[in-house]
Order: structure tokens, then C-alpha cells, then sequence
């Protein structure tokens, strides 16, 4: 195993290498960072680890304009090392994550997400859609993956195959399976698909794109056209900016609500029908609900899972524990609460950067699901009908900041700022930066802040919630002014 210390290191690829590796997949500029021979050497690092030797791995792609150059650099490296390859083409993140899950193989998906059209990157899963982050697996790749560099990869004794398989009608069928939305009311929904998978995916899942039968559900679509230069917005929806384009479009066709999905459609934004955009903690909140009631349904007596984490509204506990499940807090990161929905069982996890992952998925990610089951929850009998913007106010009840970046240089002193200030008025906890919630009595609005600095830059990231918008004003103006001397 490379340590970083020999000769190696004037590899210029391998370098490169290391600079594309994140904690959970990765991911880097197309040219300077990720180039085919890394991919390929990744490839036959990737079969080499999951020990895929002699039997099938997936491998899919988005849209973007280097993504079919490095599908195909990742299957060369990966049927040189022994691997057969089955390769299904243009597809979401969660489209290969059902084929992992179905064929129980490993997978790689080349997709950097959302980020803009100059980065790539490989998200990479053991068989049954299980992610695989630096410290389950990525690391060993990526060492292994420098070696091959270094000396070239050594060809197996039986090369593996390659072949194609069309997945999409099959996951379509899947998620129809999930959430039942024939017997909703009629909707209109406009559909921002940023130029990236959703494009295929949504006229398949909400369509009748993949032969199955037509919903109560008309779309208006925004960008469906797969393009990976996106030259509409950037591929991320959850930059204010880049849903503009989709709020107008909302009050413009006199939508019921609007559905944003990144470049590789694993995640999912919402806007109301008067073009505001709705929280994603309220997002999670409303799935959690509707999949706490699906398992008790199930079995009345189980213990019920929902993870979420620690910058997500108090609402969704608050949610969980009324629906009559549990509520497990968890750090910010897409690895750790991909490991944890395995540990505890986790019928549904959220993230508030608009990730949702599901049980019955495989334990992974899907944005589409959790679209659905916004549209069945809205279009459901079970409720009048009423604006979506009623319905998303009942899952946001406070009052949020969303995340505030400050830059700072030293953040133990800025710790040590805010803990002096506040001691004796909240409880304080480590799990992920610093949470401090205060200790508030009678008839005082409860607070709580969030201060985590980031992995790649100087900042110091605050989330801010409170019961009243004053309150929530009041502690992140103090806790910035706090922040703010270096």
C-alpha cells in the first residue's frame, strides 16, 4: 500500500488521483484531476478490492461530456482485472443503484452530481447498492489505483466481458411499486431537470416513457433536454439561483407545485404553487410520516427507525416521534448515514442537503422516490384539497436560517467565543462541530445553532433554528458577531 511517501508521488496521475478522492466517491476536474488512465487504473482497483473477479459489476453514466469516455476507461480497467461488465448506459444514480440492488453486484456510476460541467467522478458500491466511502473500501481503491499507475495494470488470467442491459422500465415498474399515485387527484407539476438525468428518468417513473400506465399527473417540463455542458443553470438545485428559472415556471402554468432534481436525479427540491421554495427538512418530515405508517402498517408492534441529521429542522423528530417512531440524530455526511441506515435498520434517513434514503431502496438514496411520495401525499384523498403551500407549512413550524459560511481562521477560539457567551443558558454537544440548544423555560421560544467547520476550506458553517423569526434572528446575528473576529 502506497503511503504517500515514495517514489510514487512524482507520478503526476497519481497525484492527480489523490486529489479526486472524497470522503465518500469521487471527484475532480475533468483534465487536471480525473482523466481516463485514472479512471481506468480505478477500474481495475475497484474489481480488485470488492473482489469482483469472474462475476458481473454495473457500470453506468450521466450526461455529462466526459462521462462515456470514462465508462468506458472504468470497464477496460475493470475487465482487464477479471471483471464482466454490464453496462447500462446513461442512467440516474439511483437507476444504478437498482441495478446493484437487483443483480446483487457492485456498481460505478460516473457522475460528479451537481457540480458544474468542468468536474467528474465515480460513486462506487459494493452488491446490494452498498456505498462505499474512504474508510470502507475508497481508500484501498485508491492505493491500489496508484500502484496501477505507477507499474501499469497486469491483465487477469480470464479478461472479463462486457455487454448491455437496459434497466430503466424495470426501475420505473420498481418505483411504482413503492408509492401508489393512480388514484390521486390530478396534478400539474413542472419539472426542472437541469439538462441532466431526470430528464430520462421522470417521463419513465411519471410518464408513460417505459410503458406503464399514464398517472393523473400532467408535467411541464423544464430542461429535460440531457446536455452536460448545462447551459441552463449549474446542476444544483440547492442554490437558490439555480431554481428561479422553475419558481417562474410554477406560477406561470398555475402548477400545483414545482420538482428540482440535480444532475444525476438522487436528489430533489420543491417549490410550492406560489413559487416559494419548500425546506428540505419539511420534505423529510412528510416522507417520514407517510414511511412510518407504511411500516407500522406492516407490523404494528416494530420499533421504527428515522434517521435525519443535525442541521435538520426540530420538526422532523418532532414528526417522527408522533407518527410512533424513532428519531436517531445523526452527523452531516452522506457516508455516515449511508452506514448508519444499515446499522439500525432505518426504514427512512435524511439529509438536509436534499438526500433522502430509503429502506426498501436498498438502503440508499432516491430522490425520485421521495418525490412520489410528496405527489401522493398532496394528491392523496385522504386530505381536501388544499394549496401545497398548506400542506408544507404544517411540517415547517419555526423559524431557520439555513446555513450562514463565515470565514475563519481560528475556529477553537471562536468555540471558546461562543461557549462563554452562552454557558449557563444552553446545553452544549460535539457530535458534529458544536450544537447549542438553549435551556429556555415558560413561555420563552426555544433555540438552538449549529457551528461545523468545513473538511476543504476556512469556514465555519452556522444553521440557526428557533420558534419565532425574531428569536432566530436575535441568536445568529449574536453568534456571527461572536464568529467573526479571527
Amino acid at each position: 500500500m502506497n503511503d504517500g511517501t515514495g517514489p510514487e508521488q512524482a507520478n503526476p496521475l497519481v497525484a492527480a488521483l489523490r486529489d479526486s478522492i472524497t470522503g465518500y466517491d469521487v471527484r475532480g476536474l475533468v483534465g487536471s484531476q480525473l482523466s481516463a488512465p485514472i479512471v481506468e487504473a480505478l477500474g481495475a482497483a475497484f474489481v480488485d478490492v470488492v473482489g469482483a473477479a469472474g462475476s458481473e459489476i454495473v457500470v453506468g453514466h450521466d450526461a455529462r461530456d466526459s462521462s462515456p469516455e470514462f465508462a468506458e476507461a472504468f470497464s477496460r480497467g475493470a475487465r482487464a482485472r477479471g471483471a464482466d461488465v454490464v453496462s447500462i448506459g446513461l442512467c440516474s444514480t439511483d437507476e444504478s443503484c437498482f441495478a446493484s440492488g437487483t443483480r446483487g453486484a457492485p456498481s460505478a456510476m460516473i457522475t460528479a452530481s451537481h457540480n458544474p460541467a468542468s468536474y467528474n467522478g465515480i460513486k462506487l458500491s459494493r452488491p446490494g447498492a452498498q456505498s462505499i466511502g474512504f474508510d470502507t473500501g475508497l481508500a484501498d481503491i485508491r492505493d491500489r489505483a496508484e500502484v496501477y499507475l505507477v507499474d501499469g495494470v497486469p491483465d487477469a488470467a480470464a479478461p472479463g466481458s462486457w455487454r448491455e442491459l437496459d434497466v430503466l422500465a424495470d426501475y420505473a415498474a420498481a418505483l411504482r411499486g413503492l408509492v401508489e399515485l393512480a388514484g390521486i387527484r390530478p396534478l400539474t407539476v413542472v419539472v426542472d431537470a437541469g439538462n441532466g438525468m431526470a430528464g430520462l428518468t421522470v417521463p419513465a417513473v411519471l410518464g408513460t416513457a417505459a410503458g406503464l400506465p399514464p398517472l393523473p399527473i400532467t408535467i411541464v417540463p423544464l430542461f429535460f433536454e440531457r446536455d452536460g455542458s448545462f447551459p441552463n443553470h449549474d446542476p444544483d438545485p440547492l442554490e437558490p439561483a439555480n431554481l428561479l428559472e422553475l419558481r417562474r415556471a410554477v406560477v406561470e402554468h398555475d402548477a400545483d407545485l414545482g420538482i428540482a432534481f440535480d444532475g444525476d436525479a438522487d436528489r430533489c427540491f420543491l417549490v410550492d404553487e406560489l413559487g416559494q421554495p419548500v425546506t428540505p427538512s419539511a420534505i423529510a418530515a412528510l416522507v417520514a410520516a407517510r414511511e412510518i405508517a407504511r411500516a407500522r402498517l406492516a407490523d404494528p408492534q416494530a420499533q421504527v427507525v428515522v434517521l435525519h441529521d443535525l442541521i435538520t429542522s426540530r420538526a422532523v423528530p418532532e414528526t417522527v416521534e408522533a407518527a410512533g417512531g424513532i428519531a436517531v440524530r445523526t452527523p452531516v455526511g452522506h457516508s455516515v448515514i449511508v452506514d448508519l441506515m444499515r446499522e439500525t435498520g432505518a426504514v427512512f434517513g435524511a439529509e438536509h442537503s436534499g438526500h433522502y434514503f430509503f429502506r426498501d431502496f436498498w438502503s440508499a438514496e432516491n430522490g425520485m422516490l421521495a418525490a412520489m411520495h410528496v405527489l401522493a401525499e398532496h394528491g392523496g384523498a385522504q386530505h381536501p384539497p388544499e394549496p401545497f403551500s398548506a400542506l408544507a407549512q404544517r411540517y415547517t413550524p419555526y423559524a431557520a436560517s439555513g446555513e450562514v459560511d463565515s470565514v475563519v481562521d481560528d475556529v477553537p477560539s471562536a468555540y471558546s467565543r461562543i461557549v462563554e457567551e452562552f454557558m449557563g443558558a444552553a446545553e452544549f454537544d460535539e457530535l458534529d462541530g458544536l450544537t447549542v440548544t438553549g435551556t429556555v423555560a415558560g413561555d420563552e421560544p426555544f433555540w438552538w445553532f449549529s457551528v461545523r467547520p468545513s473538511n476543504t476550506e476556512p469556514l465555519l458553517r452556522l444553521t440557526v433554528e428557533a420558534e419565532t423569526r425574531s428569536r432566530m434572528e436575535q441568536i445568529r446575528d449574536r453568534v456571527l458577531e461572536l464568529i467573526g473576529p479571527a
